[in-house]
């Protein structure tokens, strides 16, 4: 029978209240069996020790000590800055956007978003702020203070965590207190959780889920308190993915550990096969389920909310904008589509919009009328279909799957065309330029035919035949090449106002080619054979897919270099920070202690060595790791490398922007590893562990040392330029130094700002916002900073760019149209506001060209006296500048001439054959311009005459 090797007998605890704080032992040793064949390892936990890492009412103290300090650090001075700091101009955005129910998008779960709007509900917030810019200073209205107070007590309530978890996992009461203590005086930890900004509650959560894991691994299985810490966990996974995908990454490091630990009840010969599926189907079904349920809980919650059309229903298909209370999105329309009918025509695989033209034209190429997708709803969508040869019946004629057709803009009365050009933008072989061609009255040419073929298998089978309005989705074949309309995420350029590029394509991906009719209206229909369509109500399941294929492709696309980026190979070695908000020669800037974040990596990489050096020697045959206290670091610094490692690395296979923030959670298990090298060093050092505590408490000072030399660039401190020289210990750290005064005295005479704030050349929002497919971030410049302002949509409103104006802007080949809207027609005015923005983001119409104001019948007279009078001045200018010309050259060689006589006879001659070329030079430069001005002043009179004849 096998013998069981048991562990020696605990030592009994000693009476002293101080001696059992500091030399508590936490560990047991590990049991192993020599089986009938192998020798394995117990798995089950003594009682003992889930006794010995439960906190005692000894350690009130500590935590108290640990509760009491971090409310001072981190809850101190909360209501400065008075004004938007970094972030929140997004964050406090969306909570403005919850209480008011408006829809907004953005590439992070709602939780921590909903949880702000939420405290700024109870304080009273209702939604007259817009956190447009960094700088612009909080009013009243705003509850800022208390905003800023839900993160600051969730980074108090995660240090006094880290010191439940290190207890848990096996670390010694004081050894557990100096880690936690580094934690309480880390900067970038105290930076992120004193704003409204998302990394602090997702924080609180993974430390949450870290915690009640590492109980739960020490709690006899399928005990309550077993059920109890798995629950737990399950709940804290769930809500840290819903405040943020790096959430999935922590139910990934608990899946792992579980894997971990299957792997050793497989090996133990005690446990049976039964229990062991036990283990896995109760967890996985806790460890999935729960955290499933609670992300599909909160996006319900939020599309409950969000019941109103906002600036974020751009991002979405028109079935879900129809949902939306207040959106334009038609619910339903005429069904039949034939001859005659007026029709918007929306791209089905992107978010560009609809098809749509205005009048600009391409500065290359065909120099044509620009074909492009848009976004909102517009007069300038708006499609006539005719028929390819003959004009539009008197009656209804139903739209057939084959039919030919054109398309002719309603607005500009050309036709969609296409031709043997390249695109504008698109470099492919297979992608040729599509444009609007013709003027009225114009029939039109062969390139303006396009054929309609459904596309069967995303069409359902009632709507395959007669084109319907909605339900058919269909291509458009152009009848010359064969190429088809087709429309990707390319977008133009500036001078396309940087709508989506529309092309004819002959290859490329097949669903870039599907298109659908949304809005139909024809005259020619009777009122009484009219049929509607309209979108089916979506269900939930239906939202939630939709948000999250939009989520995931804007994520994506947050590609654009952004000047406070970094790199992940960067982050363990602290090369550099992040700008928050400059203002009043003071500044946030997000940086790490150095202590602790250098130490805290340096120890990874010694794991990683020790890890290497123990499989060599187990290797050949040495044991290893036969001392209980080497053998519990292995195992817990194993488990929280694996997290650090989860956490860290898929940011190098990310192609988006990455800043210093995003290794925080990963930071948080390199600080908890830190905290198991403590506890190695103290439990190795029997005889020595007084000076080994010393040690500790020297490390803690150096870390407050630290703290204290960067503490003013956590809350905009003042701050002087020698102190800050002094503390850039390392040169890449580009916080700006002469921001601040050179002595602390002219603080006390500097009168700070009370508008909105200039920004300074070191900072910029991180924005990872989604911008709308029509957005463009703009840049606020100042003499002091730069900040990153949100994106407002643009528009195609206005004139073309300067180096596109003039000869370059007529249509090439082609009558340039000059019809112009009717008087009673209505244009929208420009987008120049955020207010503007987000009307035009709610489908309000957006802004359309200027109109062209038709000419008023006028008197022969006055019209002619108005040429002349315009003239008149054209002739005297040109003269005026002429005169000065031969004076100035008359001058010039008179002084010429005078200066040579009086130096030599053949030196006057010389000046005066040098002085004939020059007059000769003015009076030649004089005729043109004399000419050009009357070449202008006449035909401007013959035009006039001939329209007052």
């Amino acid at each position: 029978m096998a013998k069981k090797i048991r562990a020696p007998a605990a030592t009994s605890a000693k009476p002293n209240a101080q001696i059992d704080l500091l030399d508590l032992d936490c560990v047991s040793e590990p049991q192993y069996v020599a089986g009938s064949t192998r020798e394995y390892l117990v798995t089950s936990v003594p009682q003992e020790i889930t006794t010995k890492r439960t906190v005692s009412s000894k350690e009130i103290v500590f935590v108290a000590i640990l509760v009491a300090a971090s409310v001072a650090v981190r809850l101190a001075h909360l209501e400065h800055p008075n004004s938007v700091v970094f972030d929140e101009v997004h964050f406090g955005g969306f909570a403005k956007k919850y209480v008011l129910g408006n829809f907004f998008m953005d590439v992070h779960p709602p939780l921590a978003k909903m949880l702000f709007a939420a405290v700024s509900l109870l304080g009273g917030f209702k939604g007259d702020f817009d956190f447009a810019h960094i700088g612009d200073i909080y009013p009243d209205s705003v509850p800022y203070y208390w905003m800023r107070a839900f993160p600051a007590v969730l980074g108090v309530a995660t240090v006094v965590l880290c010191y439940l978890t290190l207890r848990a996992s096996g670390v010694r009461p004081a050894v557990a207190l100096i880690t936690s203590a580094c934690l309480l005086f880390e900067n970038s930890y105290v930076t992120i959780s004193r704003y409204i900004l998302l990394d602090a509650p997702l924080l609180f959560f993974i430390a949450a889920a870290v915690y009640s894991f590492k109980k739960f691994e020490v709690q006899q299985p399928f005990s309550i308190n077993w059920y109890r810490l798995l629950l737990s966990c399950s709940i804290a996974l769930g809500l840290a993915f819903s405040s943020k995908w790096v959430g999935l990454f922590t139910i990934a490091w608990a899946g792992v550990l579980c894997a971990i630990h299957m792997w050793f009840l497989i090996g133990d010969l005690s446990v049976k096969p039964a229990t062991v599926w036990k283990h896995a189907i109760t967890r996985a079904s806790f460890l999935l389920g729960v955290p499933t349920a609670l992300y599909l809980l909160m996006f319900s919650i939020h599309f409950n909310i969000l019941t109103n059309d906002g600036d974020g229903s751009a991002f979405m298909t028109s079935a879900f904008r129809s949902g939306l209370r207040g959106s334009l999105v038609p619910r339903s329309t005429t069904a039949q589509v034939g001859y005659g009918s007026v029709v918007t025509i929306r791209h089905v695989n992107t978010r560009g919009g609809y098809l749509h033209s205005h009048n600009h034209f391409y500065p290359a190429g065909s120099k044509q009328q620009q074909i492009t997708l848009y976004p909102h709803l517009d007069a300038h969508n708006d499609w006539l279909i005719e028929p390819y040869n003959f004009t539009i019946p008197e009656d209804f004629t139903q739209l057939k799957d084959g039919v030919k057709i054109r398309l002719k803009h309603v607005v500009t009365h050309r036709r969609l065309h296409s031709h043997d050009e390249k695109p504008p933008v698109s470099e492919r072989d297979w992608q040729k330029e599509t444009s609007c061609y013709g003027y009225e009255g114009f029939g039109g040419d062969a390139n303006d035919d396009w054929i309609v073929e459904v596309v069967k298998h995303e069409t359902p089978k009632e709507y395959q035949e007669n084109i319907t309005a909605i339900h058919t989705i269909f291509r458009l074949r152009h009848a010359m090449s064969g190429n088809y309309l087709f429309s990707s995420e390319v977008k133009l350029p500036l001078w396309g106002f940087e709508q989506q590029e529309v092309s004819a394509a002959s290859s490329g991906y097949r669903p870039l080619t599907y298109w659908y009719i949304e809005t139909n209206t024809n005259e020619r229909l009777p009122e009484s054979e009219k049929e509607t369509a309209g979108y089916p109500k979506m269900s939930f399941l239906a939202k939630f897919l939709e948000s999250h294929k939009t989520m995931w492709k804007i994520n994506q696309g947050l590609t654009g270099h952004h000047n406070w980026q970094s790199d992940p190979q960067d982050w363990p070695l602290l090369i550099r920070g992040i700008n928050y908000w400059g203002k009043d020669h003071t500044q946030v800037y997000l940086l790490g202690n150095p202590i602790v974040w250098w130490t805290a990596s340096s120890c990874l990489v010694a794991f990683i060595i020790h890890v290497a050096i123990s499989v060599l020697k187990w290797q050949t045959g040495k044991a290893v790791a036969t001392n209980k206290n080497v053998f519990n670091f292995n195992t817990q610094m194993l488990s929280y490398f694996a997290g650090w490692a989860i956490h860290y690395v898929p940011f190098f296979i990310m192609g988006r922007q990455l800043f210093l923030h995003h290794y925080l959670p990963s930071q948080y298990f390199a600080i908890l590893g830190l905290g198991h090298v403590f506890e190695l060093v103290v439990a190795s050092s029997t005889k020595y562990s007084r000076p080994a505590y010393g040690a500790l408490v020297l490390f803690f000072v150096g870390t407050l040392i630290f703290y204290n030399m960067l503490a003013p660039l956590i809350s905009a401190q003042e701050w002087t330029q020698d102190e800050c020289e002094a503390s850039k210990k390392v040169s890449s750290w580009d916080y700006d130094c002469k921001t601040f005064f050179k002595n602390k005295l002219e603080y006390r005479h500097y009168t700070p700002t009370t508008s909105v704030a200039t920004s300074t050349s070191a900072s910029k929002s991180v924005v990872e916002t989604p911008r709308a497919p029509e957005q463009q971030a703009k840049i606020v410049e100042s003499p002091q900073k730069v900040f990153e302002e949100p994106p407002k949509p643009e528009t195609h409103v206005g004139q073309l760019p300067e180096h596109l104006r003039g000869e370059d802007e007529a249509p090439h080949a082609e009558q340039e149209d000059v019809a112009t809207p009717q008087k009673d027609e209505e244009v929208p005015a420009p987008v120049d506001t955020i207010e503007d923005a987000e009307k035009v983001g709610k489908n309000e119409a957006a802004p359309a060209e200027e109109p062209v104001v038709e000419a008023e019948t006028v008197e022969v007279d006055p019209a002619v006296e108005s040429v002349k009078e315009v003239a008149e001045p054209v002739v005297e200018s040109a003269k005026e500048v002429v005169e000065p010309v031969v004076e100035a050259a008359s001058g010039a060689a008179e002084t010429v001439a005078e200066a040579a006589h009086e130096a030599a006879e053949p030196i006057v001659d010389a000046a005066q054959e040098a002085a004939e070329p020059i007059v000769e030079a003015a009076q030649e430069a004089a005729e043109p311009i004399v000419e050009a001005a009357q070449e202008v002043a006449e035909p401007v009179v013959e035009s006039v005459t001939a329209v007052a004849a």
